[in-house]
């Protein structure tokens, strides 16, 4: 029986010790029944009892297992800071024994209870991260559970069943073998709160252009506030940072802000401007690209050095949600074009500026499908906008097909940053979507992913915990193609018309956005009958299609010119 039950305790920790979400699901069920059947227990060896406070516990423990079944998601949620709360608590009160007087033993004691206190600090501040470590020690004290069973078991064929081992190692070893365990300990302690302070350097810190003025307008596009921009511009080129007010995708006004860049020299006539709409940077409120020295940058953005050189202007979004407050439309098209429209309606409000009506629309990868969603949306939202193109570049046109790439293949490199950052924006924009669509043990590796951004240290963490379970359960509940999680995917995918030219980009070997899947989007809109010009470049990469080397700026560059001139584009459909 030791060693039937052994080998299958055994198996089982070692497959909950490489799949850390059904490691923590099975730990939430564990604590469940624990607390139940010790409720239960209580109850049956008090009922001669008469205390009522003995019944109370009994009852409250049972109570507490079926609360941890029915909330699994909230409880699971809750592990890493209890863990972290347990682990500054007990590390506390082993430091505390140090008033009793100095002893070899009480000086252990202080060792391992500062350890302690560092690793809760760190558990507090990367509660993703300490959930998959407390899954992995469950599947791995699983796993060492079954070994000891499997070894008595084997002890107990050999010598009886009422056989022992005594070991006694000699008392000067052992101790020795303590302050080496606490040197070691200690040692990975303060590696620990090192490498935590080393990863929560660098986070994006708002400052008060962002706030709200008193009074906000209800019209969208208007220009609230600006200042200089003293980021690392493009040469010959000023900039601005402006907050400006747009509308949220439920229809209610909301804030956003953004730079504008012109050309330092006058060129003798109105600027016109280029509206650019940013990939993906993250989903939270500090993400904002106006907040560092990027926003308009030749670090990837393309044809960068034809601004100055043919006297055109830039106004670059934040979008709505990132640097104001308000709910961040990631992959959804109403807010992310609105945001870019109204963009270009504030840059021509700043004092001093001569600005021309014409309009062109670049983006990239989430810009890029801000990009189809603002040319598409100009007629109706903003026909005082004058949009004479817009360019696409590898962009998430097609979002439901992105969606079931990435489920299909959760072991890429970022996917489980882009199911977390769809998931986040879908549930705070729409009300038929919430974390729980999320598989209950992932959700707060979701919400953790959630709050950073691209740009951060800390994001190399959460990239390799989606790389970590990426061989276990899905972070879906359910297929995203199906349910509210597909209708609005669905609803997201950018159809025309566009009044407009319209110009699709896309690298053969990048990683993000697949070309199959940008191919199928072309031949869909050829079908559909929207004019278009859709251009390959062999061998380039998401980021690499932008790089100065890249034929693509070129090609951007003289088509620009072509839309600002008035010149017809080839339909590539034909």
């Amino acid at each position: 029986m030791l060693a039937v039950t052994g080998t299958a305790t055994t198996a089982l920790g070692l497959l909950l010790a490489v799949r850390p979400l059904s490691s923590l699901t099975a730990l939430g069920i564990y604590t469940g029944v624990s607390c139940v059947v010790s409720g239960l227990g209580d109850l049956l060896a008090r009922r001669d009892r008469a205390g009522k406070l003995s019944l109370i516990i009994g009852i409250g423990w049972v109570l507490a297992g079926v609360s941890v079944f029915a909330w699994l998601g909230r409880s699971l949620q809750l592990l890493g800071p209890f863990v972290a709360g347990l682990l500054v608590v007990t590390g506390a009160v082993k430091l505390l024994e140090l008033r009793r007087g100095l002893s070899t033993d009480r000086l252990l004691t202080a060792a391992f209870g500062l350890s302690e206190l560092a690793f809760g600090l760190a558990a507090w501040v990367w509660p993703d991260v300490t959930l998959l470590v407390v899954a992995l020690l469950f599947g791995v004290r699983t796993a060492g559970f079954g070994l000891s069973l499997l070894w008595r078991g084997a002890v107990a064929a050999r010598r009886g069943s009422s056989a022992q081992v005594a070991l006694r190692p000699g008392l000067a070893r052992f101790r020795a073998a303590r302050w080496m365990a606490a040197g070691v300990v200690l040692l990975l302690a303060g590696a620990t709160l090192v490498i935590s302070e080393r990863f929560r350097q660098g986070i994006p810190v708002l400052d008060g252009f962002y706030d709200a003025p008193d009074v906000v307008p209800a019209e969208p596009g208007q220009l609230l506030r600006a200042e200089r921009y003293d980021g690392d511009l493009p040469e010959g080129l000023t900039a601005y940072r402006i907050l400006y007010t747009t509308t949220a995708d439920e229809g209610v006004p909301g804030l956003a802000s953004g730079v504008v860049a012109v050309p330092v020299e006058p060129a003798g006539r109105p600027t016109p401007l280029i509206a650019w709409a940013h990939g993906t940077v993250g989903v939270a409120r500090a993400c904002a690209p106006s907040l560092g020295r990027n926003a308009i940058s030749t670090e990837g953005m393309p044809s960068m050095d034809a601004l100055a050189r043919n006297g055109w202007g830039m106004v670059a979004t934040d979008y709505i949600g990132q640097g104001t407050e308000g709910a961040f439309p990631y992959l959804v098209g109403q807010g992310e074009g609105r945001s870019v429209l109204d963009a270009v309606r504030a840059a021509h409000q700043i004092d001093g500026l001569d600005l021309a009506p014409e309009t062109v629309i670049w983006g990239h990868s989430q810009g890029g499908h801000a990009a189809l969603w603002a040319g598409q949306l100009a007629p109706t939202y903003a026909p005082d906008v004058e949009v004479v193109g817009t360019a696409a570049l590898s962009a998430a046109s097609d979002t439901l097909g992105m969606a079931q790439l990435v489920t299909a293949h959760p072991g890429a490199l970022g996917a489980s940053l882009a199911i977390s950052f769809v998931l986040a924006a879908y549930s705070r924009t729409y009300p038929d979507i919430s974390l729980d669509d999320v598989t209950p043990a992932a959700r707060t590796l979701v919400k953790e992913a959630a709050a950073r951004c691209t740009s951060e240290p800390g994001t190399l963490l959460t990239v390799l915990t989606g790389v970590a379970i990426s061989r276990d359960t899905p972070i879906l509940v359910h297929d995203p193609a199906t349910g509210a999680v597909g209708r609005r995917l669905r609803q997201n995918v950018a159809l025309g018309p566009w009044p407009a030219p319209l110009f699709l980009a896309q690298g053969t070997a990048d990683e993000v956005i697949s070309a199959r899947l940008q191919d199928e989007y072309v031949a869909r809109l050829c079908a559909a009958g929207r004019p278009l010009r859709y251009e390959r470049y062999e061998g380039k990469t998401h980021m690499g299609i932008l790089e100065p080397d890249s034929p693509l700026n070129a090609d951007l560059a003289q088509w620009t010119e072509d839309r600002l001139a008035g010149l017809p584009q080839q339909n590539t459909c034909q």
